[in-house]
């Protein structure tokens, strides 16, 4: 084992699909591997393509992961300043559209070969275990430590029966967890708790975002009006992300806030029926197809509404908050992190948020310090992750001295726990076609199909050859 930490990190999603999970897990890889004093490797899910037609916008595909590589490397240069020196591997995924999620086939710790497992990242560590069959986490790396982005209670709530989802989620979710992790970052309070977990925001701001503000600062103290427009908000184009409580603000209160224009941006499966709702308020709100916050369209609005309570820690408003914007948000867990900066305004009812909206306006943004732009940056989140996750902290490691796939034969044995035994349930329940199914598992996924096993070139399982 070389003298370096192998850090290897896990996530659900990649680019181009601008989601959380395939932007943030990127940023970790490329600043955690940017002192050159750990080794570390990205893995992402490949799809085939006719899921990437369903995922990725603009009719972006690939034929091939390398040229998926490309893209996503591509991307990041641009962006961060550096050259990042981390290895992109891949793992099969097959898309769920009842989820919208990506979900893994087969056993995607099989990427990394065991004298390379040190310590794994699961980003969104439920999701890439619910239907997890094959070596268990903590049996094959000495750490694995977990990363709770999404709110899945919150989600799962609002659907139909979501009471009773939820209530079985947050078991199923405590499980498999406590199984796979021995530790475990819940980025806000807003997730779902974990035993033995801590909160803390590990996540930082695109550099791009940063350096819109630098120029925004400058324009401010050179007497420039640096912000001349209004108010706007920027989400994927859902009632769940925020749509629902704003829109019903603005219509309760329209008298109070006559003369407010608002631009809403996003894409996604309610975007007719935001534009419907934006049309019937007597307010000018406008409704603009979805774009990179980063577009110079966004640079001189001054208040970003979001009222948004399903988020665990909002992107855009770390985001808006760097450019120095004024931010009205609700006064919930997935905002605490941002309330140590000056433009952050949180609210507790809708009449707060009417004042405060009010006050934004008529007021200008307070201008970041180099401490809260350093607090808001990839380095501040690498420091506080490598601080919490306590890298160098001895796990023992029980390999078979021959490692084998077999779960049995690292898992159980004469002094075997209660937790060893749950795990091996686990193990047992997801390796049956029916019980994967009965518990959301998209059909066939125990193994990746012969089409994705020859894009990346794995062998096929021995239950699939000729």
């Amino acid at each position: 084992m070389d003298k370096k930490r192998h850090i290897v990190i896990f996530t659900t999603a990649s680019l181009p699909w601008m989601t959380g999970t395939a932007v943030n897990p990127l940023f970790r890889a490329a600043y955690l591997a940017k002192d050159g004093e750990r080794l570390v490797s990205l893995v992402i899910p490949w799809l085939s393509l006719k899921d990437q037609k369903l995922v990725y916008p603009n009719n972006i595909t690939f034929s091939r992961p390398s040229e998926q590589e490309a893209y996503v490397r591509h991307w990041l240069d641009e962006r961060i300043g550096f050259k990042s020196d981390f290895s992109i591997l891949f793992y099969p995924g097959k898309f769920s559209l009842d989820k919208r999620s990506i979900l893994a086939a087969g056993d995607i710790s099989e990427v990394v070969p065991d004298e390379n497992a040190d310590v794994a990242i699961l980003e969104e560590p439920e999701h890439l275990t619910w239907f997890h069959h094959g070596k268990r986490w903590k049996i094959k790396f000495r750490l694995v430590v977990g990363i709770i982005h999404t709110n899945y209670l919150e989600y799962v709530r609002r659907e139909r029966n979501g009471r009773m989802k939820a209530f079985l989620l947050k078991y199923i979710n405590n499980w498999v967890v406590g199984i796979y992790c021995h530790k475990v970052i819940r980025l806000s309070a807003a997730t779902q708790d974990y035993p033995k977990s801590i909160v803390c925001n590990v996540h930082g701001v695109n550099p791009k975002f940063l350096e819109i503000g630098k120029k925004k600062l400058e324009q401010q103290q050179n007497g420039v009006q640096a912000f001349t427009k209004g108010a706007y908000y920027i989400g994927k184009m859902v009632w769940s992300k925020g749509y629902k409580e704003l829109l019903e603000l603005l219509q309760d209160h329209q008298k109070e806030l006559t003369g407010l224009e608002v631009d809403l941006y996003g894409s996604g499966e309610d975007s007719v029926q935001v534009q419907e709702a934006a049309k019937r308020l007597e307010l000018a709100v406008r409704v603009h197809p979805g774009r990179d916050h980063a577009d110079l369209q966004f640079h001189d609005y001054k208040v970003f509404l979001n009222p948004s309570t399903t988020d665990v820690v909002c992107t855009t408003t770390a985001e808006a908050l760097a450019m120095g914007k004024i931010v009205v948000c609700a006064n919930h867990p997935s905002n605490e992190f941002f309330k140590q900066f000056p433009n952050c305004r949180t609210y507790d009812n809708a009449d707060g948020f009417v004042k405060l909206t009010q006050q934004a306006l008529a007021e200008e943004p307070a201008q970041l310090t180099d401490a809260q732009r350093h607090e808001l940056s990839w380095e501040a989140a690498t420091e506080r992750f490598l601080r919490v996750a306590e890298l160098d902290q001895a796990f023992a490691r029980k390999l078979s001295k021959n490692p084998s796939k077999s779960f049995m034969s690292t898992s159980l044995g004469a002094g075997s726990t209660v937790e060893d035994a749950s795990a091996y349930v686990h193990h047992v329940a997801s390796g049956f076609e029916t019980t994967r199914k009965i518990f959301g598992a998209i059909p066939k996924s125990l193994q990746p199909d012969e089409e994705q096993c020859k894009e990346l070139g794995f062998a096929m399982p021995a239950g699939k050859r000729n």
